[in-house]
């Protein structure tokens, strides 16, 4: 799979102590079922519903980031993804299940898998109990990761597959912007608050086991939505 860091040295530093968990999330069989059009679809609806009920507690993460924020860049950056994932990323799962006869108020109320419960949870506790950078180690996975993705998928997906509007979805400009103004903004906040060889900082091994444990939980994220309802 094709990799960046978009623009990113702490990403590509988190993402290498992830080792084999980067590569089993990324390339797990979920996505290469996405990319050939063999996901059922049942099962990749259940996956909406439940990253519809993920991205409200991300979402809210973010906006928990600009609490959290120490500088006019981070806020910016968080308050502007709370836009990105409330009023554009989350209409995409709004019209596929639309067409599959699933309505948003079905989205919203939906039971959460322990799964999605396990993930979520994480992400919060890592804002309410620590800082601005705990809270980005823990919510680098989802952004990087489909970022990543999306654009692999752009570049070897079956045309046919159905699944093309999720796949343009993170592989689209908009999205990879966001990635990019992420990556600058850890490496902003990471130098401001460890300086700039953060790989020496006792909080640098802290961080990288927030963002591994992220990772193993969005790799247990794409095994609900394979294994389906």
């Amino acid at each position: 799979m094709t990799t960046s860091d978009f623009g990113s040295s702490v990403f590509a530093g988190w993402r290498s102590s992830a080792a084999d968990g980067w590569n089993d999330y990324t390339n797990h069989e979920f996505v290469r079922q996405l990319g050939d059009g063999s996901l059922p679809r049942s099962s990749f609806l259940h996956y909406l519903v439940q990253d519809y009920v993920f991205l409200i507690h991300f979402s809210r993460a973010w906006a928990l980031a600009v609490v959290k924020s120490e500088s006019l860049e981070e806020m910016k950056t968080a308050a502007g993804t709370v836009d990105g994932l409330v009023n554009h990323e989350m209409q995409l799962h709004v019209q596929i299940c639309k067409d599959a006869g699933i309505i948003e108020e079905a989205l919203y109320s939906a039971e959460e898998a322990f799964e999605n419960l396990a993930y979520t949870r994480y992400v919060t506790d890592a804002g309410l109990s620590g800082d601005f950078l705990d809270m980005m180690a823990a919510l680098a996975p989802c952004v990087f990761g489909y970022g990543e993705i999306g654009n692999a998928l752009k570049q070897s997906a079956a045309k046919d597959t159905p699944y093309m509007d999720w796949i343009d979805t993170y592989s689209g400009t908009e999205y990879q912007e966001v990635c990019t103004n992420v990556g600058r903004m850890i490496d902003n906040s990471v130098a401001a608050r460890l300086g700039d060889a953060p790989e020496m900082s006792p909080r640098w091994g802290k961080l990288c086991d927030r963002f591994r444990t992220a990772t193993r939980l969005e790799i247990g994220f794409w095994d609900m939505g394979l294994r389906g309802e």
